[in-house]
Formats: structure tokens, C-alpha cells, sequence
């Protein structure tokens, strides 16, 4: 099968807000090309012996994405370009220029992993992917194997990384965890990882449903399969096909009252109307942690969840990205 390969000429500075662009535009798994040096911090989290040497960043980038060649291309392209008109206006997006290429599958569905290499998340957690060795690893390092296929989770993200800094601190021990939009299944295999007693992940795409068992699979975490007709036993992760904010039956099925955490690395746009319904699923003091929000979007997330009735009781920013966390008001 044949794709098209949208080119994005921008700069550095504005990366994250076309990659939020594009997510909420509905396409998934870019890429960017950029020669921005690794910090030691960045260094000291991979597990590489020998780093590529690149040429001096003049801080341009690429943006890469893969269109389905009966999409309609052109549309698209004028979708981005208003995007990029509107950054304009508080970032640097370089010369916007959008070029389209013909690529095979070969090209690109595998490739992307030449790039993804184990690495630390923080001092205890090391993300891995199933086809990469580890090497000089802790003994008491937390190892989580993925393999995201065309799903989104690697761990690598931002706002991977903020929710899981989250789940380390407001997850304990035997809770219930309800993960919305799982992607691979990252965040539920790591809360699964760091304790708790179940976990629960909904998605709207069944292929990455299939991923997320996959990789729990591969982790060594026990799947209850019975598609929510019990509720999921201590132990168990489960993964379910499904929107849990439009979904009445579904999100019923899921569970009630039930969570300790629930946490939803998604988009803005989904946040805003996922915090009007996912009080259903929340337990008394349970959290509500939520991430995949460009800073530009984040009042309007904040106000949505002030509005249906949430307290947020942290805020934590990431480059551009920001995540809260969430109680329900007394």
C-alpha cells in the first residue's frame, strides 16, 4: 500500500504545537528531523554507547506525517497551514512550507524504530522496547517492555512522562486505575507495575486495543478477558474497545464509582468534554490526572474542570505540555 508523506519546513520552537496540531487533526505517528544536541540529561537516560554526530542545529526542523492516499489531501494541507497561520502570532513556525512525497509501508511503519532505544524515565523506571537488549540496568530498576506499533505511547512523550509522574506520586497500593485513550497500554502496565490492585484501558482504536494487550502480555501481567461482564479482579489488567464519554452502555460497563485513579493522556479537546462524565467512574477521594495538553490549550482545560465540579490540586509543566491533577469538590 502506497501513502503520502506530508512535509511540515518549521523550526525547533514550534515543534510541539504542530505535533498537538496534527494529533488533533487526527493524525498519528510523526516524525521530526531536527538536529537539536542531546542534553546530559537526556544522555545519561539512554542506554546508547556510541551517539550519532550531527551537523549544527540552526534550529529548522521537519515535520513528517503519512496521509492514506484517498484522504483528501488538499483540505488537509489548508487545515495545517491555518494552524500554522494562527502560531504565527506567538511562535516562530519558520517557513510553514508543506511539501507531499509518495512513500511505501517498508518506508516508514518500521523504520521509526532504528530511533527508539531503551531510556530512563526517571531514577527507577527504564522504558524498553521488546526488540532492544538492556544493558547496565539497576537491580531495582522498574523495566517496562512496548512495543506501540501504530499506537501512540512509547514513553518517551512529555505528557507520557508527566502522567507517569503523577501515578508514582498519587497512586497507591491496591488501587483501581481506569486509563482512557491507553494507546499501548503504557500507562496501565506501569500502574500495574507501580501497585496497583487493577487497571482498566479504553480505547477508541481497537488496534490499539489489541496493541495494549500485547503488551501486557509481554510484561507478565495477568489480562481478565470477560469483556467488563464481572468486575476486574485484583491483579488483572484489562483492555476494552470503546468511548466512555458518548457511550452511555459502555461507559456503565466500564465501571462506577469505582476508580481510586483514573488518568486520560489524550488531547485538550477530548479532556474538555471527558471531564463533564468521568466523575461516574471515580471513587470518594479518587484522582483525576490528566495530560496531553498544549500550553496554549490549558485554561481552557483548567476552566472545564472548575466548571464540572473538579479542584485541581497540581499543575506541572513540561516544555510545552501541561497536565493536572484533579479531585472532586467537597
Amino acid at each position: 500500500m502506497k501513502w503520502k508523506k506530508l512535509t511540515i519546513e518549521t523550526t525547533t520552537q514550534a515543534v510541539d504545537f504542530i505535533s498537538g496540531l496534527l494529533a488533533e487533526l487526527g493524525i498519528e505517528g510523526i516524525e521530526v528531523e531536527d538536529n537539536v544536541p542531546l542534553s546530559e540529561e537526556d544522555k545519561e537516560k539512554m542506554f546508547i554507547d556510541i551517539l550519532p554526530e550531527l551537523p549544527e542545529d540552526d534550529g529548522t526542523a521537519r515535520v513528517n506525517c503519512y496521509l492514506e492516499l484517498d484522504q483528501d489531501l488538499e483540505d488537509t494541507a489548508a487545515r495545517i497551514q491555518a494552524g500554522l497561520e494562527e502560531f504565527r502570532t506567538f511562535v516562530d513556525v519558520g517557513t510553514g512550507h508543506i511539501s507531499f512525497d509518495e512513500t511505501e509501508d517498508k518506508d516508514w511503519m518500521n523504520n521509526w524504530k532504528e530511533f527508539f532505544k531503551p531510556f530512563r524515565v526517571d531514577d527507577s523506571i527504564v522504558i524498553k522496547p521488546t526488540w532492544e537488549k538492556l544493558e547496565n540496568s539497576c537491580p531495582d530498576d522498574l523495566i517496562v517492555e512496548i512495543d506501540p506499533g501504530t499506537a501512540f505511547g512509547t514513553g518517551a512523550h512529555e505528557t507520557t512522562k508527566l502522567c507517569i509522574g503523577n501515578l508514582k506520586k498519587y497512586l497507591k497500593e491496591g488501587d483501581a486505575l481506569l486509563d482512557v485513550g491507553c494507546g499501548s497500554g503504557i500507562l496501565s502496565i506501569i500502574g500495574m507495575k507501580l501497585g496497583a490492585g487493577c487497571a482498566v484501558g479504553t480505547d477508541i482504536d481497537a488496534n490499539a486495543v489489541e496493541t495494549a494487550k500485547e503488551n501486557a502480555q509481554i510484561n507478565h501481567l495477568h489480562l481478565h478477558t470477560s469483556k467488563m461482564e464481572t468486575e476486574c479482579p485484583s491483579g488483572t489488567v484489562e483492555f476494552l474497545t470503546g468511548n466512555v464519554i458518548v457511550d452511555n452502555t459502555f461507559a456503565k460497563q466500564v465501571g462506577e464509582n469505582c476508580y481510586q485513579v483514573v488518568v486520560a493522556n489524550i488531547l485538550a479537546d477530548v479532556i474538555i468534554p471527558l471531564s463533564a462524565t468521568v466523575k461516574k467512574h471515580m471513587a470518594e477521594g479518587a484522582y483525576f490526572i490528566s495530560s496531553g495538553i498544549i500550553d496554549m490549550k490549558a485554561d481552557e482545560v483548567k476552566e472545564a474542570l472548575n466548571a464540572n465540579g473538579f479542584e485541581i490540586v497540581e499543575e506541572a509543566r513540561m516544555k510545552d505540555w501541561v497536565s493536572f491533577v484533579a479531585k472532586i469538590k467537597e
